[in-house]
């Protein structure tokens, strides 16, 4: 019983560590231009993005599927496809939903598919840790992304920033599956990066 409460304590404490060095640093620019405004094109980038151990995300993909194949039969091949298609369905909505749930009190909403936005945000994911959870041990998925701000009639940049170790876990342990951690980091993200801007207009 000693034992597992020790395990315990440090668990929580290794996750505590995980959620507090995330970091949201300004690499160009300011934000002033976002003043007064009501609405934001969101746009998400997953080129060029490392995962865990490979420099590149079609190595892992690859050896998460042949990984998966062997054990049955498509498996792999139904695991390559959601590795995927969870950015639209799952990892994007989430981002705007804590976005803007938190962008409320500037009165300006980013989203897929504004039509009347100004500018432009893009969210370029350049690393993910997926993390993992086997029940007796966890570790917490987190991305890091660069966020670039743009004039969209010019195209001109107008500021960009990075995010590292936004952190995604469920506070319980019940995050086994994979996607569902990295949802939570695309979450933490958008509440994250809301609450960043938010001082940097008032």
């Amino acid at each position: 019983m000693k034992k597992l409460l020790v395990f315990i304590v440090i668990q929580v404490f290794a996750a505590g560590l995980c959620l507090n060095a995330q970091k949201i640093k300004m690499q160009k620019g300011s934000l002033d231009f976002l003043k007064g405004q009501k609405s934001l094109l969101v746009t998400f980038d997953y080129s060029d993005m490392a995962v865990g151990k490979f420099d590149k995300e079609e190595d892992y993909i690859e050896k998460k599927k042949t990984e998966y194949n062997e054990k049955e039969a498509g498996k792999g091949d139904t695991w390559a496809e959601s590795w995927v298609s969870d950015r639209e369905t799952r990892y994007e909505p989430k981002f705007e939903t804590l976005f803007n749930k938190y962008m409320e009190k500037a009165g300006l909403v980013g989203n897929r598919d504004v039509t009347d936005a100004q500018y432009e945000m893009n969210v370029h994911t350049i690393f993910t840790e997926p993390g993992f959870n086997v029940g007796v041990m966890r570790k917490p998925a987190y991305i890091d992304v660069v966020v670039t701000f743009k004039d969209i009639s010019t195209g001109e940049e107008k500021a960009s920033l990075t995010a590292d170790n936004c952190p995604g876990q469920d506070a319980f342990g019940y995050d086994f599956d994979t996607g569902y951690r990295i949802e939570e980091s695309y979450a933490k993200l958008g509440k994250s990066l809301a609450g960043y801007i938010l001082k940097q207009i008032k």
